[in-house]
This record gives C-alpha cells, structure tokens and sequence, in this order.
C-alpha cells in the first residue's frame, strides 16, 4: 500500500477527478482529449499505487467509493490551488501590459468605480483593469477572474476577504432630485410619506421608524439593482434610500439631493468586500488595485464632508444614529 506522496502518481489526478465529475471513462477521455484507454490505463494505474480501488463499477458507469470520495475532495482543493498559481506565475511572467480580472457589483460599477478610472489609467497605465458586472457570487477560479467586489457578511470559503468599509459610516439616506427636494424643503417626515417612494418596502418602514412614524408605505417601484434605482430618482421618478457612499458622486455634483437628516445604518451583512485567491495575496497587481481602492474611498469620503458639496435641505428632525 502506499504510505509515501512522493510515490502518488500526480499526472493522474486531473483524470482521476474528470472520471469521478462525470461518472463515465468515455466522457472523461472527450474533456481531458484522450483516449478511453488513456483514461482507463491512468485510474487502473492509480488504484494499482494506492493499493486500493477507488471506483465502483457499474456498467458503463463508474462510482466513487467511500475511498474514493474522501480522496477527491482532497483533490478538487489541491488541483484548484495548482489552477491558481499558474493562473498567477502567467500574470508575473507577462509583465508589461499586464490585466486584472475583476468582477463587481452592477451598482458599485456604474455609481462609483467607472468614473474613477481615469485616475486608475493615469496611475497603473501598463495595467488593463478588465470588469465584468455581475449579481452572482463569481467563481474565481472556474471564471479566470483575479478577485471579485461582494456584497455581504463574509468570509467566504476558499477565498481572501477584504473588508473595503471598516472605517466609514454607511447610512440609508433618503435622496431626491434637485427638482422634488425643493419642493419637499422644510418639510418633515410626514410629507415625505406622501412621496413616491423607490425601493424596498421594509427599509423604508425602518426609515420612517426611525423618524418616529408607524407608517404603511407600497413603494411605486422596486430595483434588484442600486444603481438604477439612483438612476431613476435623477430622473424624477421618486425617492430612494441609498448609502450614501454609493450616491458621493452624485450628491457632490448636484444630481441627488439629501432630504432630510434622518438615517439608518446597514446592517454588517450589507458591507462590500474584495475577495481573492489566497495565493494571489501579494501579487503586484492586485495590491496595487487594494491600494487604490482604498485611497479612492478616502477621497469620495473627503468629498462628502467638503464644504463645496452641494447644499442639502435642512430637515425638521434631528439625524438618529
């Protein structure tokens, strides 16, 4: 029996795991470009250095057996984390003309990251961020992405996770256009029940709570993405609850208006983190996209607080934190 991993014939376990995936020597042999007696020859001389079967026979079929399940989750990690860094050694290796693969979150893409990256191209000109938006939580590994925006509680298994907000208040805010906030200027809470409200219906119950008001509101439309909701309310449509993060641009430029003082915070599950491989943990690339994120909230927060930013309504109610 094998007591030795530097006898493990490690040339087979990318046919060791298709088999196992597929149930089937023929189908392995298609997805690996092999021969069925390739493939065959590979499990055969497998379970021969192990000194164990691994597969249970079944017609046409192979199953796993105990053994042979226990074995693969082994495999699944370790043929991932050989994915990885080759997946990192070709990055270094190109050197110049470098690319990041990220994705992130529709909302963040649209409503803070693009008009950023200009200042991205100035400071890394010989690294292409590439951005797929996308809802979904990515697979890194099986999408050839370099990390990954998250919306959530975290950590996540597999995965480095990096908490982008730990140090910066992210309150629901209620937004309006310039048109409709100075129309609702020195109004309280009660008038803006009246409004037509963008977004989540229980938000906006613990927003008007938190003004004091047991209110019944059925917002006249609900988005699955943040940023078309702030989108929507530039143009008129209603009142929506943001973080005020997500709208700085926004705000600053005099598109979006903060119509009252009264907030709510977010839950610890609502933070965005930057999640990637463990193995890319100080690759270049990807500290020099940690940095300049970092450094590009420090400068959307320094916006929030100027005196130059654009006025907000004063409100009736003190601002409940």
């Amino acid at each position: 029996m094998l007591t030795s991993m530097s006898r493990l014939p490690l040339n087979t376990l990318p046919a060791f795991r298709a088999v196992a995936e597929l149930q089937n020597l023929r189908a392995a042999a298609e997805r690996l470009h092999l021969t069925h007696s390739a493939i065959s020859q590979q499990i055969r001389g497998l379970e021969e250095q192990l000194g164990f079967e691994l597969f249970d026979r079944r017609g046409r079929r192979v199953v796993l057996n105990s053994a042979g399940e226990a074995l693969l989750r082994s495999v699944q990690c370790a043929l991932a984390q050989l994915d990885d860094g080759v997946q990192a050694a070709a990055s270094v290796a190109r050197g110049a003309g470098q690319r990041l693969r990220v994705s992130v979150l529709p909302s963040f893409a649209q409503r803070w990251l693009l008009p950023r990256m200009a200042r991205w191209h100035e400071r890394h000109p010989g690294l292409t961020l590439e951005i797929e938006t996308s809802q979904q939580v990515a697979d890194l590994q099986r999408q050839g992405l370099h990390a990954a925006l998250r919306s959530g509680k975290g950590p996540w298994p597999g995965v480095v996770s990096d908490p982008l907000f730990e140090d910066i208040h992210m309150p629901l805010i209620v937004l309006a256009s310039p048109d409709a906030a100075r129309q609702l200027a020195d109004n309280g809470p009660e008038t803006l029940a009246r409004q037509p409200l963008l977004g989540d219906k229980e938000l906006w119950r613990q927003w008007f709570a938190a003004a004091g008001l047991m209110v019944d509101v059925t917002p006249v439309a609900t988005f699955n993405d943040a940023g078309l909701m702030l989108q929507a309310v530039e143009q008129g449509l209603g009142l929506a609850l943001s973080r005020e993060l997500l709208a700085a641009d926004a705000l600053c430029a005099g598109r979006l208006v903060k119509v009252s003082p009264i907030s709510v915070d977010f839950e610890p599950a609502d933070t965005y983190h930057l999640v990637y491989p463990p193995i890319l943990r100080d690759w270049p690339p990807l500290l020099a996209l940690r940095q300049w994120i970092r450094d590009e909230l420090e400068r959307s927060r320094d916006s929030l607080a100027s005196p130059r930013r654009a006025a907000e309504s004063p409100g009736k109610t003190e601002s409940k934190r």
